[in-house]
């Protein structure tokens, strides 16, 4: 790559990243910039973008857990969503097609691959929306990243489907793979957890993909299967694997959208396809709000979970790629797609950052969608007699609630907002009901203000935040203590009213007291 056309990629991205929007927007218009003077190519971009690719499927693949696909309301959105917008898009490419010659097809299925490509959306904007908001494990954003997941398979098979050849008949061997899973489930705890488990990653996705081209099938197809063995084999491993590749996946995956500006420098022709398309993007939130409450899911959640699939996907932009260099698609189209996918960027990010306001303000009409019959997931629960909340029971909260319930007290309560979790929690012992902390409407109809105690232990700083600022909305008047992990987060809470327990802080302390209790114990027990 061109020295100067990494700094242009890292100014623009910079300058995107700075007015709140995804960096990949400013590697595109670097790309299209350095393609205009004449800086670079797309073959030296090529290598880079591959490897990004291949990253990509493999990283699918560790995060590819067939049981979170298994709820009807994360399959049967994804599908029935295809089968609404795909026909409706391919409308409007055909008319396109017919009113602009640059744009027309000369093979039948060129708008329905395209129509096809433009249905799904995007798991980096819909990612890096959770992670601000704090809400990644939240019951919303769990059904969008299944939903996700559901559109990746079937851009999987499409890659496999396009193939022009035939594999090999040792393709067959391959079908043994899943065998291999208790060799792999001894090798990864050997791995360890430095820059060995980084370059492992490296050598499952690499060698999955040359295994797969020997016996003439796609590389990306065996980046993924492999990903997926290794979920099979080592769940918490391969989640590691996933976070330690993340970086160098995005890395990589710069190449290929740069390399997407040296397909043609777009005219204002392309610029107003582009925005019409983009425009036609905002029935997909209204599509999947309709088929998320049918299913029998809440207003909020159909509500937050269908903006957080707002936009366009950089998956598409692979699949149209693979479509042009198969010749079903010019290279004018492969533009535009490019540019429809950065408006709805532009379109989808300040209305997910608003999401939540949103629908506070319009709650009473949304509402009048649901269905009367709920799922068991979103049936809001009772607190009962329960004077004590605590709000996240991973390790500090079931901590926090047994040390509660030593020193005396009797009404607690736990609230999780993973729904198989809190039934978990509740089995073992940790009386628990299932609840979004942010949720305004579980506040309410619990009656969660009347708690004397409200503990919060969530794992990320934002949501704290969020709790404690919807706590305040709510006018809660009692005691709410939060965990910290730093202590300009401490001093945050607390310019809010908040407790703030500063963790890395006390853990010593508490890492004393329980040694000492222990030894306590151990004496009384010889004497």
């Amino acid at each position: 790559m061109e020295p100067i056309v990494v700094a242009a990629a890292f100014a623009a991205g910079l300058i995107f990243n700075r007015f709140g929007y995804p960096p990949l927007l400013g590697y595109l218009l670097a790309g299209f910039c350095a393609n205009a003077f004449g800086i670079g190519s797309a073959e030296a971009l090529a290598p880079l973008a591959d490897a990004g690719i291949l990253l990509l499927l493999f990283t699918i693949g560790l995060k590819l857990n067939p049981r979170d696909l298994k709820p009807r309301y994360v399959w049967g959105s994804a599908l029935l969503h295809m089968v609404i917008a795909i026909p409706l898009t391919t409308a409007v490419i055909y008319i396109v097609g017919m009113m602009y010659s640059p744009l027309s097809f000369d093979h039948a299925a060129a708008p329905w691959t395209l129509a096809f490509a433009l249905s799904f959306s995007s798991t980096v904007l819909a990612v890096k929306l959770f992670e601000e908001r704090g809400e990644t494990t939240s019951f919303y954003a769990s059904i969008a990243i299944g939903i996700l997941v559901v559109q990746d398979v079937f851009a999987v098979i499409y890659l496999v489907v396009t193939a022009d050849y035939l594999p090999t008949p040792w393709a067959l061997l391959l079908l043994g793979l899943p065998l291999l899973i208790p060799a792999i489930r001894k090798l990864l705890p050997l791995i360890g957890h430095g820059e060995l488990l980084i370059l492992s990653g490296i050598v499952f996705a690499f060698g999955a993909a040359e295994l797969f081209q020997f016996v003439d099938l796609k590389a990306g197809l065996g980046a993924l299967i492999m990903g997926m063995l290794l979920e099979r084999a080592d769940k918490a491993r391969a989640k590691e694997i996933y976070d330690r590749l993340s970086g160098l996946k995005n890395l990589l995956l710069i190449g290929f959208f740069l390399q997407i500006g040296y397909y043609g420098i777009p005219s204002m022709e392309l610029v107003y396809v582009a925005i019409v398309l983009g425009i036609l993007i905002t029935l997909r939130p209204i599509i999947y709000f309709g088929l998320l409450t049918a299913f029998g899911l809440r207003a909020r959640t159909a509500w937050l979970a269908g903006l957080s699939l707002f936009s366009y996907s950089e998956f598409g932009l692979i699949v149209t790629v693979i479509a042009q260099e198969a010749g079903i698609l010019g290279d004018q189209w492969l533009t535009t797609i490019a540019l429809a996918m950065a408006f709805s960027y532009v379109l989808a990010t300040p209305i997910n950052r608003k999401a939540h306001e949103l629908y506070i303000e319009y709650s009473d009409s949304l509402r009048k969608h649901e269905r009367e019959e709920r799922l068991p997931e979103e049936i809001i629960g009772t607190l009962g007699d329960a004077t004590i909340a605590i709000m996240g029971m991973g390790r500090v909260g079931r901590g926090a609630f047994n040390a509660l319930r030593d020193a005396g007290h009797d009404r607690i309560v736990g609230i999780e907002e993973k729904f198989n979790v809190a039934k978990e929690r509740s089995e073992n012992g940790w009386p628990c009901v299932h609840g979004d902390a942010a949720d305004r409407d579980f506040w309410e109809h619990s009656k969660l203000t009347n708690c004397e105690l409200i503990m919060v232990s969530l794992s990320n700083h934002s949501e704290n935040i969020q709790v404690a600022k919807l706590a305040k909305q709510l006018n809660y008047q009692n005691t709410l203590a939060v965990a910290a992990r730093f202590p300009d987060e401490a001093a945050e809470l607390e310019e809010l009213g908040c407790i703030s327990f500063y963790l890395y802080q006390d853990v010593g302390r508490d890492f004393a007291t329980h040694t000492l209790n222990e030894i306590s114990d151990k004496l009384s027990a010889k004497t």
